[in-house]
């Protein structure tokens, strides 16, 4: 059997999704998936052993520039590519109006997705032959693999879902020097841990003789790890790695600070334990999800908001209490540096007794 899967971003989404193909591999012997995906994560999928071939597409880009992409054959490609293959069966496991677009240039082969009052974008499941019902209220892994269940047939194990990545340290392999790594960059300002705080983290480590990690993907994240860095031995800027080179890095780490991130995502994918800080955002149902997962959430009055921008107005108790401008925004104040290094302490430990 060999089924389409559309999943097109963001980082986080992608990696949700490969639970529910270790699930259908252990489920229906031979089956195998390719995989529609924005090309800035086409190597994730890669790196599931059900998954053939990925199939780049660059709808952020092509909406910008539709004629440009018309021109330059990247959409003629694109519909070359998915009839190429015959299919068993589509998947659209991203539920938005362009991820179920891009199911209908795959020919003569049916397409599920999830019914209207399951998926995120109701207008999406007028693409689908098959409308199928996963109840909302659940973790983003769990309703994907209810969904891949009852679009292939057969019974949702009953256990925590399995990631299924090959591992990128070899087993038996010993960790030349242990490590944390601080996963700071994220995209909503509000999600951003205060500055003061990753800083005051790195030097109570320093203190007590643990390495840092620190990569980047931009240059403001850059100047943010070189600020983190400044005059500490033992915390090292990374040089710019692509998703594999940081993969990598993660792997041998002994545990992650994340803010609420799709790198936090591929460390929990990666079964590397993680303390991950959510101030706007609810980890319930997008958490980092599988073993040795700490989510640590602000219980300030207006957390979780959802905002990407902070319009809490601070009272005169707050403005004698905080230092406005590095500790903004102040549900993060509720998850201070204090409070992480006692619960990273506590995962390092169950780390090295597990």
């Amino acid at each position: 059997m060999r089924v389409l899967v559309v999943k097109t971003s963001s980082l986080g989404d992608i990696i949700h999704t490969l639970p529910a193909l270790t699930d259908a591999a252990r489920a229906i012997p031979g089956i195998r998936f390719d995989w529609v995906v924005e090309e800035g994560f086409a190597e994730i999928p890669k790196w599931h052993p059900a998954v053939d071939r990925v199939i780049p597409v660059a709808v952020r880009r092509w909406r910008t520039a539709p004629w440009q992409a018309i021109k330059s054959g990247e959409w003629g490609r694109y519909k070359k590519q998915v009839r190429e293959q015959r299919y068993d069966l589509v998947i659209d496991a991203q539920g938005l109006f362009k991820s179920a677009w891009l199911t209908r240039y795959v020919k003569k082969t049916p397409v599920a997705g999830m019914d209207r009052q399951s998926v995120r974008e109701p207008l999406a499941s007028r693409f689908y032959d098959r409308r199928l019902a996963v109840g909302r209220g659940q973790h983003a892994v769990e309703r994907l693999r209810r969904l891949f269940a009852l679009a292939l047939g057969y019974d949702l194990p009953d256990v925590i879902g399995d990631y299924g990545l090959h591992p990128l340290r070899p087993v038996g392999s010993q960790r030349a020097t242990p490590y944390v790594v601080f996963l700071h960059g994220t995209t909503w300002d509000t999600k951003h841990w205060p500055e003061a705080y990753w800083r005051d983290l790195a030097v109570r480590l320093a203190g007590a003789g643990i390495d840092v990690r620190l990569p980047w993907g931009n240059d403001a994240e850059f100047a943010r790890a070189q600020r983190l860095a400044a005059g500490l031995n033992s915390v090292k800027v990374l040089p710019r790695l692509n998703l594999a080179g940081i993969a990598a890095v993660l792997a041998e780490a002994s545990a992650c600070v994340a803010v609420d991130t799709g790198l936090g995502h591929l460390a929990a994918a990666l079964d590397v334990p993680t303390l991950s800080l959510f101030g706007p955002t609810n980890p319930v149902l997008t958490g980092a999800y599988g073993r040795s997962q700490v989510h640590l959430a602000s219980d300030w009055p207006c957390a979780p908001c959802l905002q990407k921008k902070c319009t809490y107005k601070p009272t005169p108790e707050d403005l004698a209490r905080f230092d406005l401008k590095r500790e903004w925004p102040l549900c993060f104040t509720r998850l201070n540096s204090e409070r992480v290094a006692g619960r990273l302490s506590a995962l390092l430990l169950a780390e090295e007794l597990r």
